[in-house]
């Protein structure tokens, strides 16, 4: 499919087609862009539980109409018992990556959602309820919802990491052989959310669901406690961005990697010849975004936590030497320090003006692997990015941010069109991110093109362990070959391959008209009306 979805109104695009459906139906019914963001995200915290869960985080960019552009960071920070001590004392020279002693850090995601609501309220005059928003998830746990290849596929592929985890087996594995289209249901969330309708979002937090939390967890090794979650605020940041010849680009500040994004396409703005051949294209591509990884890898943390100011890497000097030290001859070596995750990205564009990035996460498949039986939520493992090294710059403390590879991304061009794009995967992130908006700025491809075109992704996700060039064997030969000549370490893998993440992008054109793309490497669709 290369012909991109338009429409004159509303647009959604996510990886899971039920999200989408329920995202443009609040719009069609007079909701806006951050009201049908909530529902879709309620939604496939359910759908997609591989992906996300309201025990992961999220991290939200909002534009409106007068082209101001808002950011929410949800994430939540490690537990007052979480620090070296602790996991020394467990016998642990690092964090365990599944199990309780994985979830140390809070769920942010439901604080997001509210903090989205009630800007919605003040700001977009939102004139959804709470509970219009939550009925959908509500109706997909009770009623359930059709396995889907990637699903299936994690189930299969990390049962040997999470059948030993007692509650997560019993919910997905036991007596089970869940195949492609079987109905799953999910009881325990369709109570949650009954009871988040009821009381509130901030019961997740404060209430009667914060106690069932709590009781689950301290039956885990997990050291985050009832004054953790009590502690625990979604708040409004400052987006960063990066002013570039013909656009304005914009993602969230530390601890995420949005710096990454921006450095790669700042970089990229300054190599001249960097569209003269798909060799030129991919090469200086792939040697931005290692850069931009090297200074990721030593600074980014928790902001309170950093040595120095990010703006340092954004002026026009600090860009102009490093796209000057790319050679077209040779690459530049590469180290191993990638990180892997999974995510789901969600667009949306309503016909008031407003536009939406949203990035949603438990960090790895499944996340930690704990599985609440009483609430029915799978909790992050996001803190194993925290390091035990206390040399290190992201050395763990108790009420410390972790380190986040998710980040939603927006530009708002010269000539007045506005695009929200993003991805899940990891590493994958900030060079898809650069790939399709350059492919759709500067090459001219239309959303889905610029999506369906084959990819490639330096580092590893989905827990690979292998941190070559990946390529997806759709390229030329003869690129692969020029590749190959100036060092790239290369690995073919199959065209449409789900490692290279699940993107998406909406564009609002200044007529107002909406074109969208997704990706079919993922379940989902866009939609507009």
């Amino acid at each position: 499919m290369l012909n991109s979805i338009m429409s004159s109104n509303n647009m959604m695009v996510s990886p899971h087609w039920v999200a989408t459906q329920i995202g443009i139906d609040i719009m069609r019914s007079g909701g806006n862009a951050v009201e049908a963001m909530i529902a879709s995200a309620a939604a496939i915290s359910v759908a997609y539980p591989h992906m996300n869960s309201m025990g992961g985080d999220n991290f939200w960019l909002i534009k409106n109409l007068n082209k101001k552009v808002f950011a929410i960071e949800a994430t939540g920070a490690s537990a007052q018992k979480a620090n070296r001590d602790f996991y020394i004392s467990q016998g642990h020279n690092s964090i365990p990556t599944r199990g309780g002693l994985a979830a140390l850090t809070v769920p942010g995601a439901v604080g997001g959602w509210e903090n989205a609501f009630n800007f919605s309220k003040n700001h977009l005059e939102g004139k959804k309820s709470l509970q219009e928003l939550l009925e959908p998830a509500e109706q997909i746990a009770k009623h359930g919802v059709l396995a889907t290849n990637s699903l299936v596929r994690n189930l299969n592929s990390k049962k040997h990491e999470l059948a030993n985890i007692n509650e997560f087996y019993k919910k997905f594995y036991k007596n089970k052989n869940i195949l492609v289209g079987k109905n799953l249901k999910f009881p325990e969330l369709e109570e949650t959310f009954k009871t988040l309708k009821k009381n509130g979002l901030n019961d997740f937090y404060h209430g009667k669901l914060n106690k069932r939390i709590i009781s689950d967890l301290s039956k885990t090794s997990s050291p985050l406690s009832k004054t953790d979650f009590h502690n625990y605020r979604a708040i409004n940041v400052e987006p960063i961005s990066l002013k570039l010849q013909r656009m304005e680009i914009f993602n969230l500040p530390p601890p995420t990697q949005g710096l990454a994004s921006l450095l790669i396409m700042g970089i990229l703005d300054k190599i001249k010849d960097k569209y003269i051949s798909d060799f030129h294209f991919v090469h200086s591509l792939v040697e931005a975004t290692k850069i931009a990884f090297k200074i990721r890898n030593k600074y980014i943390c928790d902001p309170r936590f950093m040595k120095i100011d990010i703006k340092e890497f954004l002026n026009d000097k600090f860009l102009v030497q490093s796209a000057n030290k790319i050679s077209f001859n040779k690459t530049f070596p590469w180290s191993n320090e990638v990180e892997n995750g999974d995510t789901v990205w969600l667009g949306a564009a309503d016909k008031f003006g407003n536009v939406v990035s949203f990035i949603q996460s438990i960090y790895w498949e499944f996340g930690s692997g704990i599985f609440s039986p009483e609430t029915g939520i799978i909790f992050q493992n996001r803190g194993i990015s925290f390091s035990l090294d206390k040399t290190h710059h992201n050395f763990l403390t108790p009420n410390k941010k972790p380190f986040h590879t998710i980040q939603p991304a927006l530009a708002i061009l010269n000539d007045g069109r506005t695009i929200c794009y993003g991805t899940m995967g990891g590493d994958g992130q900030p060079q898809t991110q650069a790939t399709i908006l350059s492919r759709y700025i500067d090459l001219k491809m239309s959303p889905q093109h610029a999506i369906n075109t084959p990819r490639w992704l330096l580092g590893r996700t989905w827990g690979d362990n292998n941190t070559n060039l990946k390529l997806e064997d759709g390229f030329d030969k003869l690129l692969i070959t020029e590749l190959k000549k100036v060092g790239h370490e290369i690995e073919l893998v199959s065209n449409f391959n789900e490692i290279m993440g699940h993107a998406g992008m909406i564009v609002r054109n200044n007529n107002g008209n909406l074109v969208s793309g997704y990706d079919l490497r993922s379940d989902g669709m866009a939609l507009g009306n």
